[in-house]
């Protein structure tokens, strides 16, 4: 009998002792994990190297306004007959080699190029704006993760208080029952109860080793010797619910990613409309292009040499094109309509953005109010119990309630206790939602 209850000691101490070790290596505070997860997440990486790209594209629409200067070099070598006069061939060696430079410059083509430039700085505000967002979804994820393992850890101390609560009580009934105040079952009971509460040590650990692991693999970092910081959290008040939705509700819509996102798709749609148009309108470039070229041949003997032959069949062409579209098989009138098409869905994409965004307000704040009733009336559930239990050990040692009874006020306390916490980082969480859709930091 006292060789069991050893053992369960030792059991819960070995908890305790890597409960205390994983405490002992360096602690990840809120600030830290999110900054990490911001610098370091993969989704933000990729995010990040779209913005890269968008970058070149840039680049790239402005290139369009310059110029395209080209250089070309051609040698060619024959041999073989060739008729000089009708009926009289003879062979013929020859050498011709030819150099060129040409310059075009697109004058007008319907501001083709203007809106494209147009629409890529577009492309890379969109997408800025969705890292934005990628961030902040990160970053509540961070802190909810964050908040899980201070709840775990809260009912890890409770669990692990329970325990020392009932190594107490099993002392205390063996010596009732060594002394013949009670009867014996008393201590079989006491050591049931033991052993449940060194299972719900055991459950709140791994509970606890859980929600760490969550978090190291949302932060991609190692899991051996990971903790955090322990933060202090006061019993939450009801000056942190907010009492109207309108102003999350206002400053959402005005100020989100995902609406600005949607925004942007809006003024894109409508440049690939004004790009599709270009196609219906005349376009204008200018050319210019330099060349010359020499000849060798086996059959004249006194030829000028290479660098006089290039100086003197050098020349200039000048050009200038206008293309006048007339008829394009349809293709100019199609891209168009499919261009307003996509203008009116990027509509549709902003209105479905803002009442999604209104639903899940809304909802967060509902979810906020109900956490709130619930931590409130958790609260008085345990000061009723507490009360209660403090009774029901009152009249167990007067022998006024036996052991089952006892350990029935018991059970009702600690699920009180839980359901206090678990009511209080419910309510914490759902507020730090309302925080995030109200632009407010939610690390602190």
């Amino acid at each position: 009998m006292r060789m069991k209850t050893k053992t369960i000691f030792a059991t819960v101490v070995a908890l305790s002792l890597s409960f205390a070790a994983l405490a002992q290596d360096k602690q990840w505070t809120l600030q830290e994990s999110v900054n990490y997860a911001l610098d370091n997440n993969i989704t933000v990486k990729q995010a990040s190297n779209t913005l890269l790209t968008n970058q070149q594209d840039i680049i790239a629409a402005k290139g369009q306004f310059l110029p395209s200067v080209n250089a070309n070099a051609n040698h060619s070598f024959s041999t073989g007959n060739v008729e000089l006069f009708q009926g009289q061939f003879t062979n013929r060696t020859s050498n011709s080699t030819s150099l060129g430079l040409n310059v075009n410059e697109t004058v007008f083509n319907g501001f083709r190029n203007t809106n494209l430039y147009k629409q890529s700085q577009l492309n890379l505000e969109s997408n800025q704006l969705e890292l934005d967002r990628i961030k902040d979804d990160i970053s509540l994820n961070v802190v909810n993760a964050y908040l899980n393992i201070l709840f775990n850890i809260e009912n890890l101390e409770t669990a692990e208080a329970q325990y020392e609560f009932s190594q107490k009580q099993l002392q205390r009934v063996n010596e009732l029952v060594d002394a013949g105040a009670q009867p014996r079952a008393d201590v079989y009971d006491a050591q049931a109860t033991l052993s449940r509460d060194v299972q719900s040590v055991t459950v709140a650990e791994n509970n606890y080793e859980l929600s760490l692991l969550t978090l190291s693999q949302l932060l991609q970092v190692p899991f051996e010797g990971f903790a955090v910081e322990v933060i202090e959290i006061d019993s939450p008040s009801e000056a942190l619910m907010y009492n109207d939705v309108s102003p999350i509700l206002d400053y959402a819509l005005a100020n989100r990613n995902e609406v600005k996102v949607a925004e942007k798709g809006i003024e894109i749609s409508q440049l690939g409309t004004e790009i599709s148009k270009a196609g219906y309108y005349p376009s204008v470039s200018l050319g210019y292009g330099f060349g010359s070229n020499v000849f060798y041949s086996n059959l004249q003997q006194n030829e000028d040499p290479f660098f006089q032959q290039l100086n003197d069949q050098k020349s200039h062409r000048f050009t200038l094109s206008v293309n006048i579209p007339i008829f394009s098989q349809f293709q100019n009138k199609t891209a168009v309509a499919k261009s307003r098409i996509q203008v009116e869905n990027a509509k549709l994409r902003l209105e479905q953005t803002k009442l999604n965004l209104e639903s899940n307000i809304q909802r967060a704040f509902t979810d906020a109010k109900a956490a709130f009733r619930a931590y409130d009336a958790a609260k008085v559930s345990l000061e009723s119990q507490e009360l209660a239990f403090n009774n029901s050990q009152e009249r167990y040692n007067i022998g006024a309630m036996n052991a089952f009874d006892l350990e029935q006020s018991r059970l009702r306390l600690v699920n009180a206790e839980s359901s206090l916490i678990n009511a209080k980082y419910d309510f914490i969480f759902k507020t730090k939602v309302l925080d995030f859709y109200l632009g407010k930091p939610i690390t602190e």
